[in-house]
């Protein structure tokens, strides 16, 4: 499975979310730092849910939280777009 299927294998299940797009976005970043050959390094996540409450930074952080094994498997970078349900 790819990081991007792991991406949003794990927002569905904790979020169900009514919308949610995961883009891989590494190859914008070719020569930047985090970025590998292959890439899954930079994301892009738009996600819309009723799961995720609070400021913007509690949503911020329940995502990252979500998806702490994929940075330390590799994940660089994470651009988090968050709309109302």
């Amino acid at each position: 499975m790819s990081v991007r299927d792991d991406i949003v294998e794990k927002l569905s299940v904790k979020f169900t979310p009514s919308h949610l797009e995961v883009l891989d976005e590494s190859e914008k970043h070719r020569g930047h730092g985090g970025y590998r050959e292959g890439g899954e390094t930079h994301f892009r996540v738009r996600i819309a849910s009723t799961q995720l409450t609070g400021s913007r930074v509690a949503q911020h952080r329940a995502i990252m939280e979500t998806l702490e094994a994929e940075f330390k498997g590799g994940v660089h970078a994470l651009a988090i777009e968050i709309a109302r349900p």
